[in-house]
């Protein structure tokens, strides 16, 4: 049969329940047992167990001998670092993280959505010797983080249960954390100050596509004793004037 460069339409069944249980297990933070991971995908047990078996053999997953369970592996870390380097988003946001680490003397960051909270998938380094902590591939909490509300208040979903206080500051309460989405939608960028951690401010805007959704979040952070409220404030601009520019030249 000749090859028309079109995907094939007809899908694996056992691919897709591995991919199934792959989500689930990021879904429980990655890491969880076999049987939480069946009743979450709702894959029998005994199928779960085999696929899980089959992707730690390849390193897609590691399970722990002392407590049984099962997390993500490093085999994840490298295939995303691939897709990292081949994603549309992260060469047109390049220019503009540089550009706001020069401005601002701050860390700028670009974080992409996923299920309950976003991955950090490239960064630009202010000049600062005394810098805030930002990694490629750390998540980010969605009610402790600006990069995070903001994910929220474009239609990202809080996980279940109650939400963890990682300093006083953390806003635990659902009904105050919507009304704080509510305002973030409204004004079209959202701060954090020392939420996640104490001596951490961090600003962050959205980048849409011509449809409004989120496709991605530029965030600027820093020392809260250098990146105070002022500081934050006068990055505001430049900040949504590149979500702006990362928009126009993903999508035109």
């Amino acid at each position: 049969m000749p090859r028309t460069g079109r995907p094939a339409v007809r899908t694996v069944d056992s691919v897709r329940r591995a991919i199934a249980v792959l989500d689930a297990l990021a879904e429980a933070g990655g890491e969880s047992t076999t049987t939480a991971l069946a009743r979450r995908s709702g894959i029998n047990i005994s199928t779960v167990s085999r696929l899980l078996a089959t992707l730690a053999a390849d390193g897609i997953v590691q399970h722990q001998p002392t407590t049984g369970h099962y997390r993500l592996g490093v085999r994840l870390v490298q295939l995303a670092s691939v897709a990292r380097d081949s994603l549309d988003v992260r060469s047109v946001a390049r220019r503009h993280l540089e550009e706001l680490a020069a401005l601002t003397g701050e860390t700028s960051t670009l974080s992409l959505p996923g299920v309950h909270e976003l991955m950090t998938i490239d960064l630009a380094q202010g000049p600062h010797s005394v810098r805030s902590v930002a990694e490629i591939g750390r998540n980010s909490v969605a009610h402790a983080t600006a990069t995070g509300k903001v994910f929220l208040a474009w239609g990202g979903k809080l996980p279940d249960g109650e939400l963890a206080a990682y300093t006083k500051r953390t806003v635990t309460n659902r009904a105050a954390l919507g009304d704080e989405i509510a305002r973030v939608r409204e004004v079209g960028w959202a701060q954090a100050i020392g939420e996640r951690e104490d001596d951490l401010n961090a600003i962050a805007a959205p980048v849409l596509d011509r449809s409004g959704d989120l496709v991605a979040v530029l965030g600027i952070q820093g020392p809260a004793g250098r990146f105070g409220p002022r500081s934050m404030r006068a990055g505001v601009e430049p900040l949504l004037a590149r979500a702006v520019l990362v928009g126009a030249g993903l999508w035109g």
